[in-house]
């Protein structure tokens, strides 16, 4: 075999390794879809009749808009629960084996990434069964979806290789579980949730330009026929990013210990 064949052999074998895992300890998995679902009832229903008509429309309006800040939520929450794997991992001993047998190094990480995407993306699925259910009506042709499909794709592949580097660098696993939290919150300080206009000066300037808000403005623009202007451009420029530097500190942190 040829060594791109062996690390392609080793990789699938350390994802279904992952996917066990996932199985095994299935609570964490429930937590990390639950607890979207829940904000997502919680803003709809407790605050989205206020918060709506601030935004020129009710509560239906509001399930509309806020659908793509609880998405990336979504997202950001299962990367805390990667973290946590990795720097499990790292501390029990279990990498120190590996390296004694014959397997791609690059296999490992691969295999938390992948387990990691395919998590992430089923809780999204979820998230936006849930919000159909109780009236997210996005007017989006088959072509849009698709669009907003892989820039979420792109957007969870990034997070997850920083949440990656994030847990190799973690000394514990309750370190790991502590170090994705920012991430959390920045759909808040975005246009998650309100538009950034209706934020004071500074905070608006943070809001706009952080690298949140254009993907959920490209989402939204998607799903919903919102305008998008250059937030295609700038989401994807921001996620390629943050994937290939989260990448290459994961990969170096990696190969150090």
């Amino acid at each position: 075999m040829s060594t791109l064949t062996l690390a392609m052999r080793d990789s699938s074998t350390m994802v279904r390794r992952q996917l066990k895992r996932l199985l095994r300890y299935p609570s964490m998995t429930v937590q990390l879809v639950i607890t979207p679902v829940i904000l997502l009832l919680l803003f709809v229903y407790v605050f989205g009749g206020t918060l709506g008509a601030g935004i020129g429309g009710g509560r239906d309006t509001y399930v509309n808009y806020v659908v793509p800040g609880i998405l990336l939520m979504a997202a950001t929450m299962a990367a805390t629960g990667t973290a946590v794997m990795v720097a499990t991992d790292m501390t029990e001993g279990i990498i120190a084996r590996f390296r004694t047998m014959r397997i791609s190094r690059a296999s490992v990480l691969t295999g938390h990434v992948v387990a990691s995407v395919i998590q992430q993306l089923l809780g999204m699925a979820v998230v936006i069964g849930v919000a159909l259910a109780i009236g997210f009506r996005p007017d989006a042709t088959a072509a849009e979806w698709l669009a907003a499909a892989g820039l979420l794709t792109l957007f969870v592949v990034a997070i997850t290789w920083l949440s990656v580097a994030l847990g190799l660098k973690s000394p514990t696993p309750e370190a790991a579980s502590n170090a994705p939290m920012p991430l959390v919150f920045l759909p808040f300080l975005g246009s998650g949730f309100v538009p950034t206009d209706s934020m004071p000066t500074a905070l608006r300037w943070f809001a706009e330009y952080q690298p949140f808000t254009p993907v959920m403005q490209t989402v939204r623009g998607l799903l919903l026929g919102t305008p998008i202007g250059d937030n295609a451009a700038i989401a994807t420029a921001w996620c390629a990013g943050i994937a290939a530097v989260s990448y290459l500190w994961a990969k170096h942190t990696y190969n150090k210990t």
